[in-house]
C-alpha cells in the first residue's frame, strides 16, 4: 500500500552514492512489485544482495491436494494436527501443514515452539494470523513483536524468521495464508492515491511498521556469519511449488537503512471497527484484506442487527462464485451451534452448496443484540482442494449437521475413510 516510511541510514537522493565511514559504498537494492510499475522500497546493504556461496534443494512440506469430491461441506479440527511432541519440534516455516489450497492461495497451519530458519516466499505475499501465543518476527526491514490477534503481512521475497516466545502452555499457533499474488487492503477502502478512506474499518494509525533497521549485531550474531535462507518458489513440484536453500557468506540482517511504500506490517484484529446495521450485514462489510481471486474477512465482537424484527444470524446463502473458509478463533459462534464446531475449527462451505445456520440457530438468535465471536474467513473464487492436513483434520460428519434432530445425524455419515478417499 502507498504509505511511505523511512528507517535508518539512507542518502538524500535515490540511486546516488551512499558510503560507509570507511569510504566503501553500500549496495542499493530496489524491492518492487509488478516490475517497476507499483509499490517499492529501496534497501541499502552492507553486502552485495545477489551473493550466494552454495545452494541445495529444500523438500517443502507436502503441497499435494485432492479434490473435495463428491462436493460436501466439511469441518476441519486444526487443534488435532499437532500433539505436544510435534509442537516441540515444529517451527512456523518448515512445520506448516497444508490444509487447503488452489492455484491462487494456500492455507496452512503450524503450532510451533522452535525458531524458524531464515525464509523468503518468492511466490507471493503472506498473511499470517497469530491465533495464540507470542513471538518475534525479524526481517531485513526491522522486527515486530507479535501476539494473539495479530495479522502479519509479509511482502513477497522478504527475508525473515519467526522466533516464538518459550511458553509450553501457550505455544505459537499460526494460521498461514499464502498468496500467489500480493495482499492489500480492499481497493474500495483506498483513495486513488492509496490512502485509507473514512469509510474503511481501519486506518494507517492501526498499522505497525517494523522497528529498525535491524543488523546482525543487534541479534547477537556476527556480520560475517554464514547463514542459510530457505526459499519457496515456483517449479514442477506438487502445486507448482518447490524449495531451495541458499547459503550466504554473511548474515542476512545487513540493511542499514531503507525507504519506500513496500514493507511488512502488523494489524491487530482488535483494531478492526465492525460495520453494523438495522438488518443483517453481508460478509463484505467484514473484509480486511484481498489478494488475486480471494478475500480475507474477520468477524469480531460487535453489536448486531437492531431492527425490531431482525434475525441476527445469516440467512441461507449459496456460494455461487466462491468457497467460504471460516476459521473459528474465539467466542460463541451463534450460527454454528449444534454442529460440533468450536475453537480451532474450520468450516468449508464450497461453491455449489447452500449453507447457513444450523437447525434452531435462527430462532435462537432472535432478540440477541451482541455477538461475542472472533473468526477469520477466506473466500476464494476458484475451488479449494484439501491438503494432507485438511484430510487428516476432517471430522467426517459435518455435512449431516443440518439434518440432525437431537444432535445425532440421521443415517450414516461420510466417516474418516470416506473423507480420505474423497480428498
Amino acid at each position: 500500500m502507498a504509505f511511505y516510511r523511512a528507517a535508518g541510514n539512507i542518502p538524500p537522493k535515490r540511486h546516488t552514492q551512499h558510503r560507509r565511514d570507511d569510504g566503501e559504498l553500500y549496495y542499493e537494492e530496489l524491492m518492487g512489485e509488478e516490475g517497476f510499475s507499483s509499490d517499492s522500497s529501496l534497501l541499502y546493504h552492507r553486502n552485495i544482495p545477489s551473493t550466494v556461496s552454495a545452494s541445495r534443494v529444500w523438500d517443502v512440506p507436502d503441497q499435494s491436494t485432492t479434490p473435495n469430491h463428491p462436493l460436501t461441506p466439511r469441518h476441519l479440527k486444526l487443534h488435532d494436527l499437532f500433539d505436544e511432541a510435534a509442537v516441540a519440534a515444529t517451527d512456523v516455516v518448515t512445520g506448516r501443514r497444508l490444509v487447503l489450497g488452489n492455484g491462487d492461495v494456500r492455507i496452512s497451519y503450524a503450532v510451533a515452539a522452535r525458531p524458524s530458519p531464515w525464509y523468503r516466499n518468492a511466490i507471493g505475499d503472506e498473511c499470517v494470523y497469530v491465533e495464540r501465543g507470542a513471538g518475534r518476527v525479524e526481517t531485513v526491514f526491522g522486527a515486530f513483536d507479535v501476539s494473539e490477534g495479530d495479522y502479519v503481512i509479509i511482502p513477497r521475497a522478504t527475508t525473515h524468521r519467526w522466533l516464538p516466545v518459550d511458553d509450553p502452555a501457550n505455544p505459537l499457533r499460526a494460521y498461514c495464508i499464502e498468496a500467489n499474488s500480493h495482499i492489500t487492503p480492499p481497493k474500495r477502502y483506498l483513495s486513488r492515491f492509496g490512502q485509507l478512506l473514512e469509510h474503511a474499518p481501519y486506518c494507517e494509525r492501526d498499522l505497525r511498521g517494523p522497528e529498525g533497521p535491524l543488523l546482525a549485531e543487534d541479534v547477537g550474531a556476527a556480520a560475517d556469519e554464514e547463514t542459510e535462507v530457505y526459499i519457496k518458489h515456483r517449479g514442477h513440484g506438487p502445486g507448482g511449488i518447490v524449495g531451495t536453500v541458499h547459503t550466504l557468506p554473511f548474515h542476512p540482517l545487513d540493511v542499514v537503512g531503507w525507504d519506500g511504500c513496500l514493507y511488512p506490517y502488523v494489524f491487530d484484529i482488535r483494531d478492526f471497527e465492525p460495520i453494523t446495521g438495522r438488518v443483517h450485514q453481508p460478509p463484505p462489510v467484514h473484509q480486511v484484506f484481498e489478494g488475486y481471486n480471494f478475500v480475507v474477512c474477520n468477524f469480531v465482537p460487535r453489536k448486531v442487527d437492531y431492527h425490531p424484527l431482525a434475525i441476527p444470524v445469516p440467512y441461507y446463502h449459496s456460494n455461487v462464485d466462491s468457497d467460504e473458509i471460516m476459521f473459528y478463533v474465539d467466542g460463541d459462534y451463534e450460527a454454528r451451534k449444534g454442529s460440533g464446531i468450536g475453537r480451532g475449527s474450520i468450516s468449508v462451505h464450497p461453491g455449489g452448496h447452500a449453507h447457513g445456520p444450523q437447525p434452531g440457530a435462527t430462532e435462537g438468535s432472535i432478540g440477541v443484540d451482541y455477538f461475542d465471536e472472533l473468526a477469520v474467513m477466506v473466500d476464494t473464487f476458484r475451488p479449494l482442494e484439501l491438503g494432507e492436513a485438511g484430510v487428516a483434520a476432517d471430522d467426517g460428519v459435518y455435512a449431516l449437521s443440518w439434518s440432525r434432530a437431537t444432535g445425532r445425524p440421521r443415517g450414516g455419515a461420510p466417516g474418516p475413510g470416506a473423507a480420505h478417499s474423497e480428498g
